[in-house]
């Protein structure tokens, strides 16, 4: 029944934590349900009121303290300080809270903004080249101690390939239209092929960087403020650029000096650098389509050398099948489904 409950809230558009809040259990729980095929919940509840519940008239005392003129804009915890201050005790911070959720009296209290809430970003996902890409800014030091040239690059997140990279002496968006307008056009993009993702920076949100891609017919998709995962390619590029062992660590002397530095590094990023996401082929290899065969050969070469000697071998040989598919931000809750003990174990 509760697994019902909850598959139907969400077939309605609510979250699985929100429907797991109103039905007071755990997400946790519920994942370990669907997986012994608990249809319901079988926790028994308490049969008897706590010896030291508040009484009626207790309670609505605390109501009427919190609602007061004096203390309506103010929260359970300088309530309770004042309070004290007149020795004064009505109830715990804990009992005011819970109070104020029992009688749906938890509105914001302060005159400043309520904090909002920041969804997830839809997931991503790339079957081929030229459907996903990935952009982002990152800082490149220069001699001059505080100053700093900025280096754009865009990545293919199914390929792993830099499609298009630039370094400018600012933050600008009108720099991004440009790059990514070009790489569409070397890439041959189409109309409504693209999706490009990116964090929420100023120059991310840009009129003019937003215009272009409505132009090109390019969607957009978005990260969560301050949140550097719901990025992870382009966070991963960046760390792969700096901790490289050719990368300036005292900074560069010009911003032609850091526009050739990059210029090599993509060329042997793309060309020569042999990717652990994408099975050590080379990111030109995987967008080119070239993985396929190469990953079969190296197939080939580990079973004649199992048959040679099966006796070295102990289980199965290393995987090298390829990839079909890449996931940008993946859905949590088809995660859980569908492997519940990783998804209980990475919540843990």
């Amino acid at each position: 029944m509760i697994l019902g409950l909850v598959d139907e809230a969400e077939a309605s558009g609510a979250s699985q934590a929100d429907a797991c809040g109103v039905l007071e259990i755990s997400e946790r729980a519920l994942q370990r349900w669907r997986k012994q095929g608990i249809g319901d919940d079988n926790r028994a509840g308490p049969n008897t009121e706590p010896a030291n519940k508040l009484s009626k008239k207790e309670r609505q005392n605390v109501v009427s303290v919190l609602n007061g003129e004096e203390f309506r804009d103010l929260s359970p915890w300088q309530i309770v300080a004042k309070l004290a201050d007149r020795d004064l005790y009505v109830a715990s911070e804990a009992t005011m809270y819970r109070i104020l959720h029992e009688e749906q009296l938890q509105n914001h209290r302060e005159p400043s903004c309520e904090p909002q809430r920041r969804y997830r970003p839809d997931e991503l996902v790339a079957t081929a080249p030229n459907q996903v890409w990935s952009w982002d800014i990152t800082y490149m030091a220069s001699l001059v101690r505080g100053a700093f040239f900025y280096a754009y690059v865009v990545i293919d997140v199914f390929s792993r390939k830099i499609v298009a990279k630039g370094v400018y002496d600012r933050e600008c968006g009108e720099f991004a239209a440009q790059l990514i307008e070009a790489a569409c056009q070397r890439e041959g993009v189409d109309r409504n092929q693209l999706v490009i993702h990116s964090d929420n920076g100023s120059p991310m949100k840009c009129a003019t960087l937003l215009a272009k891609l409505l132009d090109l017919g390019v969607a957009t998709s978005f990260s969560r403020p301050s949140v550097s995962n719901d990025n992870p390619f382009s966070e991963s590029l960046f760390r792969t650029t700096k901790y490289h062992p050719e990368y300036p660590k005292g900074g560069f002397a010009s911003l032609e000096a850091a526009r050739r530095w990059l210029c090599w590094f993509a060329n042997w990023y793309n060309t020569e650098h042999q990717h652990s996401g994408i099975r050590f082929v080379t990111p030109d290899q995987r967008h080119r389509g070239l993985d396929v065969q190469i990953l079969k050969k190296r197939e080939a070469v580990y079973a004649a050398a199992r048959a040679r000697h099966p006796e070295r071998w102990t289980g199965k040989t290393r995987d090298w099948s390829r990839a079909d598919e890449v996931r940008l931000n993946p859905n949590p809750i088809r995660n859980a489904e569908a492997d519940p003990e990783a998804a209980e174990s990475e919540a843990a």
